[in-house]
């Protein structure tokens, strides 16, 4: 195992290079280009050996990448913001048509404003096309989650594509020490592609067919199942590379600090590593406060959030994202969570970081301290969704 500097993007690229790709095929866009340009080069130099197709748009990235899958190959492509959302059309096309792709999406702000820095807008407007959705925290969890999301998305029981989605310069700009393991134990880690949804002459099938009212359902009902033995399949695939690897991941969360927790943050991505600072800082003082990373947004962690929050005083959602005239779509999600397990205690959602503006240590405590005060009784208008960096007359206006 090689210890190297690298930021977010290049540490997706070796995590690819270590899958072996039959096929790239890339358009870059900001922040996501890095890591088309890095395997570029790694098959220009010989050190993987795979079709780099540079193709015209997104839209034919992803459906060069269907083609691929659907000839028997595994394939990657990435993307960001605009070109994921370009990518529509295709992404709803990949899961019914159960082609196990794994992409990369570099989380980026959506126009208009035009805006190239990070938030989650883009990747969460498409939960529901079908893909499973997980999100990085670190340069490392990068690498491993590029390795680990084919193992997941190829597994006979899922039969799914996979995106991966990194915090746009916070995570993919930004460079940390990385362990890159060696090709040997990736290829014992990871077997050889093999999928049902495929073209096989000997065995004739048809693919990406139409389906009319009296069947449509059954099929959308065996995409909805294949998503939820997801969690199964995360579970045996971290599992395996514990042994290989010697790292440990936790399923579908990651838990911090919350077993005795009276105040917990949800969140996702990059931002939990300040918020793991906050709930440190804020222990010193006596404040029980923990936080609760939601490492994949689809399938749902709703068993993992109950049991979590089931002892919390309060709890908050910070997500970079904001379904407009509603709410924050983690905050939906998490609330449905509440509701149907009746969990009855006060939950905020704040809505930060749009635009890549920058989220510190002082906007988490005061969320750790707004719990508090809710929970003391204090007097105080709290809004359903409230913006960081927005002033409260502005709010009460």
């Amino acid at each position: 195992m090689a210890n190297k500097f690298l930021s977010g993007d290049e540490a997706f690229a070796y995590g690819v290079r270590l899958a072996r790709p039959d096929v790239i095929s890339a358009y870059p866009i900001t922040p996501q280009t890095v890591v088309v340009e890095k395997l570029s080069e790694f098959v220009e130099d010989g050190s993987l050996k795979s079709d780099f197709i540079h193709v015209e748009s997104e839209h034919s990235a992803l459906s060069c990448a269907m083609g691929v899958s659907a000839a028997g190959s595994r394939a990657f492509t990435a993307t960001s913001s605009q070109g994921l959302l370009y990518m529509a059309e295709c992404l709803v096309y990949a899961s019914g048509g159960r082609f196990p792709i794994v992409m990369m999406n570099a989380n980026r702000s959506t126009a208009l404003p035009w805006n190239i820095y990070g938030d989650q807008r883009d990747s969460l407007a498409l939960l529901d096309s079908g893909w499973i959705q997980a999100y990085a925290k670190n340069g490392q969890e990068a690498l491993d989650l590029a390795l680990l999301s084919y193992y997941i998305a190829e597994h006979k029981k899922v039969q799914t594509p996979f995106m991966v989605n990194l915090d746009g310069f916070a995570l993919t700009h930004t460079y940390e020490s990385v362990d890159v393991p060696e090709q040997e134990k990736a290829d014992e880690f990871l077997p050889h592609f093999k999928t049902d949804n495929c073209f096989d002459f000997e065995n004739p099938r048809n693919l990406a067919f139409s389906a009319g009212p009296d069947t449509n359902t059954f099929f959308k009902y065996k995409e909805h199942r294949a998503m939820l033995n997801v969690r199964d399949a995360v579970s045996e695939a971290e599992g395996r590379f514990e042994k290989i690897f010697g790292r440990h991941y936790t399923g579908l969360v990651e838990k911090y600090r919350t077993d005795d927790a009276d105040f917990v943050i949800i969140t996702l991505g990059s931002i939990a590593g300040l918020v793991e600072q906050a709930a440190d800082e804020l222990r010193e003082s006596g404040i029980k406060a923990g936080l609760l990373r939601i490492r994949y947004m689809r399938p749902f962690p709703d068993k993992e959030i109950k049991e979590a929050l089931s002892g919390v005083k309060a709890c908050a959602v910070l997500e970079k994202d904001i379904s407009f005239g509603a709410e924050g779509t983690v905050f939906t999600n998490v609330n449905s969570v509440l509701k149907k397990e009746e969990l009855k205690f006060p939950c905020i959602n704040y809505i930060g970081g749009l635009g890549g503006k920058d989220i510190s240590i002082s906007d988490i405590k005061e969320i750790y301290d707004e719990l508090k005060k809710l929970t003391e009784g204090k007097d105080r208008i709290v809004h359903p969704v409230h913006f960081l960096g927005i002033p409260e007359e502005v709010q009460n206006d």
